[in-house]
């Protein structure tokens, strides 16, 4: 329960102490220093999201970080168990990137500005054009040459299972012509979801699977791209 009460109170405490940082993100825009600010913000997000997670007690485990490439925009297709995988890929996946995120976020003041930073995406599910909107977005960002995470399950699985996914999610790497690397996220969900919301530390694995080309697919292959990224995934689990 200590654990638990410290993770949240360091959660909290450790976002608004963030606020300087962000004024300085603002200056450097202000300055048109993008590439200096970009690379601030993505300094800044890691060194908080490895704060929470080493708070946790997580026991970390990454495969395939060759896998990342490092000079071109990707989409990251990811599972997703806990409200833990943000942070994850925030803290070991070491290319700036945005994430899909549900609407709810933008009501948490100053994460939802450093996440209007990070170029995420907030989508409302369940309305059909917000969330055509969102996509359009996302395309967007992705041919400014920003890489975005996708959870195509569209809810935390809250397990080692793993839900449906959502295939309009995947216009955002073939409209944009970006390549997908798929990504398995393995015992996230032990940290806080399977004890009713108490964190408790576990052993956690993240497996970043090689990139697929979108550029040139046929038709009949991007209808197939969901299953095919869905399996490599299922793959580790």
């Amino acid at each position: 329960m200590l654990r638990t009460i410290a993770w949240y109170a360091h959660f909290a405490v450790s976002l608004v102490l963030t606020i300087p940082q962000l004024y300085k993100v603002k200056g450097l825009m202000k300055a048109d220093k993008i590439y200096e600010a970009d690379e601030y913000i993505h300094k800044t997000v890691s060194a908080w999201a490895m704060s929470q997670v080493k708070m946790s007690g997580a026991k970390v485990k990454v495969y395939g970080e060759e896998n990342i490439p490092k000079d071109i925009p990707v989409l990251f297709v990811s599972n997703h168990q806990s409200n833990f995988d943000i942070a994850m890929f925030m803290s070991f996946v070491s290319k700036p990137k945005g994430y899909i995120s549900k609407i709810e976020m933008s009501k948490i003041p100053v994460l939802r500005t450093w996440m209007e930073y990070m170029h995420c995406v907030f989508m409302e599910r369940g309305n059909l054009r917000k969330a055509a909107e969102a996509i359009s977005e996302g395309i967007k960002i992705l041919k400014r040459g920003y890489s975005l995470v996708l959870f195509p399950e569209g809810t935390r699985s809250k397990s080692n299972e793993m839900g449906e996914f959502k295939a309009g999610g995947f216009k955002l790497a073939t409209k944009s012509k970006v390549p997908i690397v798929p990504v398995t996220i393995k015992g996230t969900y032990k940290l806080m979801e399977s004890n009713n919301n108490k964190i408790v530390p576990a052993e956690v694995e993240m497996f970043i699977h090689p990139m697929i080309e979108t550029a040139e697919l046929t038709r009949e292959e991007e209808v197939e791209l969901s299953d095919q990224v869905r399996n490599i995934i299922m793959s580790k689990l």
